[in-house]
C-alpha cells in the first residue's frame, strides 16, 4: 500500500495515509464532527506526538490511556474530543492486536469478497455500516483493494463518479464538490425533520 491520498491537504499527513493501513483506519475513526482534513491529519500528529514516523498498533495499544489522551489533547488537539478519541483509537488498536496480530491491513488482504470485508470493517470498534462502507469504497477507490462485489457492499459510496465521501476526494476540485453534497444532504435532513414537527 503506497499511493498518495488527498484528505489531510497536507502533503506529509496524506503520505502517511497512503502508505500506512493503521493510520488510514485511524483518519476514518477520527472523521466525525471536525472538518475532514483535521481528522484525516490526526495520525500524522499522533506518530510526530510518539517520535515516530508511523503509527505501530501494539504500542498504542499498551499505552497509559491517561497518558495517550493528553497527548492527543496537546494543543492543537487531535479532535474536538480529544480524551473519548484517545479511548476509542486505543479500543482499535487492541482489537487489531488481538485479532490481526497488530497489523492493519490483515482486515482487508486477502479477502476475496466484498460483503466479508465489509464484515471485517464493522466489526472494528468505532465502525458502523456508514463507515465501514465508506472506508470499503476509499479501499476500492483510491487504494485498489477490489474483492469481488466491494462497489454493491459499498452501497452508494461504492457507485462510480460520484462525489458522496472521502473515497470521491483526489483533490481541491472534488474535496468541493464532496462539501457540496453534504451540505445539501444536511439540508434535506433538516427539511424533513422540519416538515415532519410541523406535521406536514
Amino acid at each position: 500500500m503506497d499511493v498518495t491520498l488527498h484528505l489531510a491537504q497536507d502533503p506529509d499527513a496524506d503520505r502517511l495515509l497512503g502508505r500506512s493501513p493503521l493510520a488510514a483506519l485511524t483518519g476514518m475513526l477520527l472523521d466525525q464532527q471536525i472538518p475532514m482534513e483535521w481528522a484525516f491529519k490526526g495520525p500524522a500528529t499522533i506518530a510526530q506526538r510518539l517520535g515516530a514516523d508511523d503509527l505501530d498498533a501494539h504500542e498504542i495499544a499498551a499505552y497509559d490511556p491517561e497518558a495517550f489522551a493528553a497527548l492527543l489533547s496537546e494543543k492543537p488537539a487531535v479532535h474536538r474530543y480529544p480524551g473519548s478519541m484517545a479511548g476509542r483509537i486505543q479500543q482499535l488498536c487492541r482489537y487489531l492486536v488481538e485479532h490481526y496480530d497488530g497489523d492493519a491491513e490483515a482486515v482487508w488482504r486477502d479477502v476475496d469478497d466484498g460483503k466479508e470485508l465489509l464484515k471485517r470493517l464493522q466489526d472494528l470498534p468505532g465502525f458502523g455500516k456508514q463507515k465501514a462502507q465508506i472506508f470499503l469504497a476509499l479501499l476500492g477507490k483510491r487504494l485498489g483493494v477490489r474483492p469481488s462485489g466491494w462497489r454493491e457492499a459499498a452501497g452508494a459510496y461504492g457507485e462510480e463518479k460520484s462525489f458522496r465521501s472521502v473515497a470521491d476526494i483526489t483533490g481541491p476540485e472534488s474535496l468541493a464538490k464532496v462539501r457540496a453534497h453534504k451540505q445539501e444532504m444536511k439540508a434535506a435532513a433538516k427539511a424533513a425533520k422540519a416538515a415532519k414537527n410541523t406535521g406536514a
